[in-house]
């Protein structure tokens, strides 16, 4: 059994990244890729910061022999998927706010397994089909996870260039919407092709472990409800040029059936029919 502070340790790094910026009131800009001293510490203190929750995660997942992925579970991995990604992101290009709400939202997922704990196994943990799935899948939910909060941010801003009576920010400057509008279709691209790569390795783990190609359940069908939205979305990109706020509703729609497919199964087993 993991020891409880060790969860609060992890969920106070997370909250203390995410309020750094809130209480500076300057974060540097967004869209940019200078070589700011403040920029390499923030992404070094969010290294160190995935690497104690990773630590958290292998105790927590691997408790038992087999792997304990539980809906507690699930969400903080999916919380540490999407830092991690989040983080690489960086690298190409500086987010701006979208880390204080990233890192506020994982903070609170870190700590999910108290609220949801569970001790259930997946039996199937040990098969290498079954690993790589889960590896792509959970690339492919965080990077999504990011376009997703990105989406919204952009609809913010959209909003507020329409509506010059408010305060455009109370968090310093933001980037272009043409330069964000960029940046959230690198990540759908990415973020589709990583997808693809999850629902061919599903194939290849439902035939290790049912012996045949595909098994028509829930997150089967939402996954691939996902892939035609965000297919729908690159090919209305290429044809019409679909951008702003209609492509920001797409992204959340496509973000939310994933999240449906990923976690669904686990909240109704074990939430509404207590079968943890």
């Amino acid at each position: 059994m993991v020891n409880t502070p060790l969860y609060f340790i992890t969920a106070a790094l997370y909250l203390l990244l995410g309020l750094r910026d809130l209480i500076s009131r300057q974060p540097a800009p967004a869209g940019t890729t200078d070589g700011q001293s403040s920029s390499w510490r923030a992404q070094g203190l969010l290294f160190l910061t995935l690497v104690v929750h990773a630590a958290l995660l292998h105790r927590v997942l691997f408790a038992s022999h087999q792997m304990v992925l539980s809906l507690g579970n699930s969400l903080s991995l999916v919380g540490a998927a999407t830092a991690a990604m989040y983080w690489l992101a960086s690298f190409r290009c500086r987010l701006g706010v979208l880390q204080s709400v990233l890192m506020l939202i994982v903070a609170g997922l870190v700590l999910a397994p108290l609220v949801l704990p569970a001790e259930k196994p997946v039996e199937y943990s040990h098969l290498l089909t079954f690993k790589i799935h889960l590896v792509i899948s959970l690339m492919a939910d965080g990077l999504f996870g990011v376009a997703a909060l990105h989406a919204v941010l952009m609809s913010v801003m959209e909003q507020r260039l329409h509506n010059h009576d408010r305060p455009f920010t109370p968090l310093g400057p933001l980037p272009s919407l043409v330069a964000m509008d960029a940046l959230l279709f690198q990540m759908i691209w990415v973020g589709f092709l990583l997808l693809t790569a999850t629902l061919i390795s599903g194939i290849f783990f439902s035939e290790a472990l049912f012996d045949k190609p595909l098994v028509w359940n829930h997150k089967v069908i939402f996954s691939l409800l996902s892939w035609v939205v965000f297919a729908g979305l690159l090919t209305a990109r290429q044809l019409w040029g679909i951008r702003g706020r209609r492509a920001a509703r797409w992204t959340l729609a496509g973000f939310a059936l994933l999240l449906v497919g990923y976690l669904g199964s686990k909240f109704v087993v074990e939430i509404l029919l207590h079968r943890g």
